[in-house]
């Protein structure tokens, strides 16, 4: 018989619905036969211990928050009878948990990928121009509009110019982000070449944002001041541009090995399969990934409450510690700052596809980077300097987490999703169903199914099929956002705009 729930830890005082139940509904649970109660949606939860009024409700064996009223065994537990535990900032200890055997070892595998001349390695290899401030917004689209023209995109994968609203009327904290991200998309190897294009009287100064970009490949790398071209600063665009174009289109694909992949981790959209299919078949990845000595990355800090005690006790020192607690109790101070509170999430959508609390939320989310240990914790718009599992200061938003994430340095974005999303950032954002519904119903915007695993399929099998799909991707398989043109960048904002 096919089996109808899932008790995803024996601790757990409720199971996971894996098809519809109804009313009267009898199943048996660790040798306890329990009545349904209410009619309960595939991914949602039934109690199956009677709780008394705030009691914890155990979910991954761990609280998702405590009940808002005395509850019997068999009820549908949703966002209506269950209440985070969620509050302010928390004094934490540091209490290193033992490294797990780790399943994979090095396979030595490689992709195709553009090596670049500071060992960087790209997956894909395309022109960008990148505004230093929103006003040269339509300059930068007619440019690359242009040059698409002019090339047909012989040589090149794609040619780009990525829009942002900032660069001027912005403060301290917002001014930076905003330099730095700008500075860490110039500097992403899937740009064979890039166009920086200045107003001239900006906050963002684009001379002084050059010396940002540090030791960098002038021939690859131009700026534009088009206040400072007399006449037609589309064609004088338009030569710089040709020149890189020649350069760019000169490139080609060689074996690279598989550590120098960086992998960005991000969901949204969840439901209540993300924690059972889609983000454990990512967190696998995520381990082999490391396995290889390559790097994943998490974000979304706001979706890590509740189950921040699991990535500060993987930290490999202490430093990484206490770099995970400022990151954790500075995104609570940004809520509280904002007289919002901590636990203010999920969505609608996430509501009605099974999760009722942040908590829920984050001890599915955090699966998605496996249990490897964490060897970097970066701030909003660093770059990756270390290998391994690393934490990224960004906020749940996806667009805004899914930048951050390839600003970051992260030539892929892996974003697992149970109720769909089209968009893409400015690297591929492959799409991972959580549930064999979506994949069918939108096979336009998802790029593997996770949803495999509620059809019969083990993680065993699945897992060399997942692997081999994403080097595909990173060796020039286009993702489906890249298919249907879905790319943009966002960029966070905490503060005052002038």
């Amino acid at each position: 018989m096919k089996q109808t729930y899932l008790q995803i830890s024996p601790i757990d005082t409720v199971v996971v619905c894996l098809t519809p139940h109804k009313t009267g509904d009898i199943i048996t649970v660790n040798g306890k036969q329990i009545t349904i109660c209410q009619d309960t949606p595939a991914g949602h939860k039934i109690l199956i211990k009677d709780t008394q009024k705030d009691e914890d409700i155990i979910k991954y064996g761990y609280p998702i928050g405590h009940a808002k009223q005395n509850m019997t065994a068999g009820q549908w537990v949703n966002e209506n009878n269950l209440q985070t535990n969620l509050a302010g900032t928390l004094n934490y200890t540091y209490n290193l948990v033992e490294k797990e055997p780790c399943a994979y070892i090095n396979e030595q595998r490689t992709f195709k990928g553009y090596v670049r001349k500071n060992g960087d390695v790209g997956t894909r290899n395309e022109i960008w121009i990148v505004p230093t401030v929103g006003c040269v917004n339509g300059i930068t689209e007619k440019l690359a509009e242009r040059l698409r023209k002019e090339t047909g995109y012989q040589g090149v994968d794609s040619i780009y110019a990525w829009h942002h609203n900032y660069g001027c009327s912005q403060l301290s904290g917002d001014h930076e982000n905003t330099r730095k991200v700008l500075r860490d998309i110039t500097l992403h190897p899937n740009a064979g070449a890039v166009l920086i294009v200045g107003l001239g009287c900006e906050n963002n100064q684009p001379e002084e944002f050059v010396k940002m970009l540090g030791d960098y490949d002038h021939d690859r790398i131009k700026l534009l001041v088009t206040q400072k071209v007399e006449g037609d600063e589309v064609e004088a665009g338009m030569e710089i541009l040709r020149q890189l174009y020649n350069i760019a289109k000169e490139d080609k694909r060689t074996d690279v090995p598989v550590s120098k992949l960086r992998i960005g981790l991000k969901c949204g959209g969840s439901d209540g399969f993300s924690g059972i299919t889609a983000n454990p078949l990512v967190g696998e990845f995520s381990d082999w990934i490391v396995a290889q000595g390559g790097t994943s990355v998490l974000t979304e800090v706001p979706e890590m409450f509740g189950a921040e005690t699991i990535l500060m006790n993987r930290c490999s020192n202490k430093e990484l510690f206490d770099k995970t607690v400022k990151m954790i109790n500075g995104f609570k101070e940004y809520f509280l700052s904002h007289g919002e509170p901590v636990g203010e999430n999920p969505s609608p959508g996430n509501k009605a596809g099974g999760i009722s609390t942040l908590e829920d939320k984050a001890l599915g989310c955090t699966q998605k980077c496996g249990h490897s240990q964490v060897m970097g914790v970066l701030e909003y718009g660093e770059r990756i300097e270390t290998d391994g599992l690393n934490l990224l200061a960004a906020p749940g938003n996806d667009l805004v987490a899914s930048t951050a994430l390839a600003a970051a340095g992260c030539q892929i974005v892996l974003f697992t999703t149970g109720r769909g999303t089209p968009f893409g950032t400015f690297v591929p954002t492959m799409k991972i169903a959580t549930n064999p519904t979506l994949a069918a119903n939108k096979p336009n915007w998802i790029d593997f199914s996770a949803g495999q695993l509620l059809e019969g399929k083990t993680m065993l099998q699945l897992v060399p099929e997942f692997i081999d799909k994403i080097l595909a991707v990173a060796s020039g398989e286009k993702a489906r956002n890249e298919i249907n043109d879905y790319r943009e960048i966002a960029i966070f904002k905490t503060g005052v705009t002038l």
